[in-house]
């Protein structure tokens, strides 16, 4: 299917990749190595601690990913409660579980800070859900980097010559927001969650101010996700 949208739910979907990776690096930084949104990754990590014996490691791993998941849940429960304001609602859900994260760690609640973020960053993916399925990946980029390299076969036979753009842009908003979380948490270590918060109010009041109807986001559907 063709990608049908307006421009600001594009730029608001490239802003909510930047902020993934933001929040992302955030906790990768934080926990030593583990994910906050790219379960793919902790899931080699848990199979590897497994195999490994270190079973202390797996059930760390494992309840990252088991928080993601009910975030997921969380997300996309509020998405279809909210009707046809379901982006603005969940990007609310968001952004609360983020000032609720920025305030457990400024409490010294650093592990409850950091389960709140692994649910916000699983609950973002439902932002542009649709038809029960995740028409946008916001948190993980394999299925974006798929789809890219189709297209640009696509392009290199003679079909759609930019379709591939549109992917790449993803990919590269969720890198610069990896850049600047992984910058930004240098200074300010995880009190950035605030800077994460701000981010995420900011665009839940775009995407209020934007009609249920615009930007409908019909985006071809990969098997492989990450």
């Amino acid at each position: 299917m063709a990608l049908r949208n307006p421009r600001g739910v594009a730029i608001v979907a490239l802003l909510l990749s930047g902020m993934a990776g933001f929040v992302d690096a955030l906790g990768f930084l934080t926990l030593g190595g583990y994910f906050v949104s790219f379960m793919s990754g902790n899931s080699t990590r848990l199979a590897v601690a497994m195999a490994d014996g270190s079973f202390v490691t797996a059930l760390t791993v494992a309840g990252i990913i088991a928080l993601y998941v009910l975030g997921v849940m969380a997300g996309s429960l509020t998405g279809r409660t909210a009707g046809p304001h379901h982006r603005p609602t969940v990007m609310v859900l968001v952004t609360g579980l983020l000032i609720l994260a920025a305030a457990a760690h400024a409490l010294g609640a650093t592990p409850v800070a950091v389960s709140l973020m692994v649910l916000a960053m699983g609950a973002e993916n439902a932002t542009f859900e649709r038809e029960v399925d995740v028409s946008v990946t916001l948190t993980y980029m394999t299925g974006t980097l798929v789809k890219m390299g189709q297209r640009l076969v696509t392009a290199l036979t003679g079909g759609e010559r930019w379709g591939w753009v549109r992917h790449f842009l993803q990919w590269l908003a969720m890198v610069i927001g990896v850049v600047i979380g992984a910058a930004v948490y240098r200074v300010l270590g995880l009190n950035a969650l605030w800077l994460a918060a701000l981010w995420g109010a900011t665009l839940a009041g775009v995407l209020s101010r934007m009609p249920p109807s615009v930007g409908r986001i019909d985006a071809d559907r990969s098997g492989a996700q990450g």
